[in-house]
């Protein structure tokens, strides 16, 4: 057994890296420090910082490749693969409801002379179920565990918050701040739907399955990672431009902030969408010129969807760009960036210590803000076709897909819903640690 990374993983994993050696180091400083203890007296954004804790987990467990022999042949599996194992190898004829016995679509037999029309069952439920009362049973005995292993787990960490509170002489010791409440209530009701997800699924096509067969619900947990990975890795392509060129237009002016205003304004003049299904089709035909390159459809899919993260980012820089040469072109005035140049520093050491320092809390709150953007962005842009490979599951595939189910009669509407509800959770998520973010390290909000 041997770990294997794509490129889409070595980035990933290092940017998680770096940006969790970048907090711990910053929380040396006591404004930092006082900033994070900010978020983390808001009770929402405490939610929404263990939902986002748990996406990320997924994504990383989808990011460790594990290469193992299967019938004499190499093929390489994630780790979460092999949690979620086997609903990714089995696949049905067609589609299934959530949670059922049979096919969701008819089928012509002939029984005894007469043709029929019936509901075959399913290969994967029929290994265990077979009757609607096993059914009901099994499903009554995975909520019973989950509810053990949801209160079990808010028990744990009640008390590891009150031994918290204790340490640090907190009085009253058991009253627990709004908080602490809502840290042991995330984590209760999200153990209890992970448990039970996953339960169900050692049985039952939780989510049903697509239309040749496919378990939407592995689809839809795989889809997590491919959302972080355009969210984090475009990030990583757009910070050093804007970062770089809007502070650099503002703090020296004149030709150089001449030339970078042009360059932003003609790019931010070309759409978008037009830009990019260009950069995706140059990709393609790339790809297939080269087929030394790229000896498995894995690379492929995985090339092309390092390209989008890399043309998003360098359509998307534009926007910070002009927020940092607004506020750089306001500091570069003030007293201390002043004195520091009539005492002789030069332009590096002034955009090091005075500049940078006092524009990080645009930088921070703006990626945080795009970063939902960016998740609804690969959605969209699957959706009409230039967006990741068709063999990289998404969110954005599976809405594509299903576009056409919405169309048939019955309807086949669980594929759409559970795209949704998950890119849903994602992005409030995010939306909610995003404004509790502003609040706390933008320096012109007051904190009492």
């Amino acid at each position: 057994m041997t770990f294997e990374f794509l490129w889409t993983d070595k980035c990933f994993l290092t940017l998680l890296a770096l940006s969790i050696l970048v907090i711990l180091s910053s929380l040396r400083k006591q404004h930092i420090r006082r900033s994070f203890s900010i978020i983390l007296h808001k009770p929402l954004a405490v939610s929404a910082g263990i939902i986002l804790l748990f996406f990320i987990i997924i994504g990383v467990l989808d990011s460790i490749h594990v290469a193992s022999v299967r019938n004499e042949s190499e093929t390489a599996t994630t780790v979460l693969d092999r949690i979620l194992a086997p609903i990714d190898q089995i696949s049905e004829k067609t589609y299934s409801a959530p949670l059922a016995l049979t096919q969701f679509i008819s089928e012509t037999t002939l029984v005894n002379g007469v043709v029929k029309q019936t509901y075959p069952l399913l290969i994967y439920p029929g290994q265990w179920v077979k009757t609607e009362a096993e059914r009901n049973k099994v499903i009554k005995g995975s909520i019973r565990t989950a509810l053990k292993f949801s209160i079990l787990a808010a028990f744990f960490i009640g008390m590891a918050l009150l031994f918290i509170r204790s340490l640090r002489r907190l009085e009253p010791l058991f009253a627990l701040s709004a908080s602490s409440l809502s840290t042991i209530i995330t984590i209760g009701v999200l153990t209890f739907f992970i448990v039970l997800g996953y339960e169900l699924s050692r049985v039952f096509h939780v989510f049903g399955t697509g239309q040749i067969g496919q378990d939407i619900f592995y689809f839809t947990i795989k889809s997590i990672r491919t959302g972080l990975v355009i969210g984090l890795l475009t990030t990583l392509f757009m910070l050093p431009l804007a970062l770089f060129l809007g502070v650099a237009a503002g703090y020296f002016g004149g030709f150089t902030d001449d030339l970078i205003q042009y360059a932003y304004t003609t790019l931010s003049s070309i759409p978008g969408v037009l830009l990019i299904t260009a950069s995706v089709l140059s990709l393609q035909v790339y790809i297939a010129n080269h087929p030394e390159q790229f000896t498995t459809l894995a690379q492929s899919a995985d090339a092309r969807l390092l390209a989008l993260c890399f043309i998003l980012g360098v359509t998307s820089w534009t926007s910070l760009c002009r927020l940092l040469r607004a506020e750089t072109l306001k500091l570069r005035e003030v007293d201390y960036v002043q004195a520091a140049r009539a005492l002789g520093s030069n332009w590096f050491t002034i955009i090091r210590k005075h500049l940078l320092p006092n524009v990080m809390h645009i930088v921070v709150i703006t990626l945080v803000l795009d970063f939902s953007f960016l998740v609804m962005a690969e959605a969209l842009l699957s959706y009409v076709g230039v967006g990741v490979s068709p063999m990289t599951i998404s969110w954005g595939n599976m809405i594509n897909s299903a576009r056409f189910e919405l169309a048939r009669n019955p309807v086949i509407w669980w594929p759409m819903l559970a795209a949704f509800v998950f890119m849903f959770l994602l992005v409030l998520a995010i939306n909610l640690f995003a404004d509790a973010v502003r609040d706390a390290f933008d320096p012109h909000q007051s904190h009492i």
